[in-house]
């Protein structure tokens, strides 16, 4: 793929939690069998404990809360 050879990955995450802000990506995990694969996301909200993401800011129903931390955590259930 273009872009992901020795230039490295070709989007750029925030990584600090404590700097997370509405519109930030990111790249997050899924629990259970989605484990493991890396996956990008937009914060739509921050909260102190958690934020909501989405994968696709097109579709207003794609939100899933996940931990506040360098790659948030979102469990499988909640995966839209």
């Amino acid at each position: 793929m273009q872009g992901m050879g020795e230039g490295g990955c070709p989007f750029e995450f925030n990584t600090d939690p404590a700097t997370f802000k509405v519109g930030d990506s990111v790249s997050y995990r899924v629990t259970g069998s989605l484990e493991g694969f890396p996956f990008a996301g937009v914060l739509l909200e921050v909260h102190d404990d958690h934020v909501v993401l989405t994968s696709n800011v097109d579709d207003k129903a794609s939100r899933m809360r996940a931990t506040r931390e360098s790659r948030p955590v979102v469990q499988e259930a909640d995966v839209c």
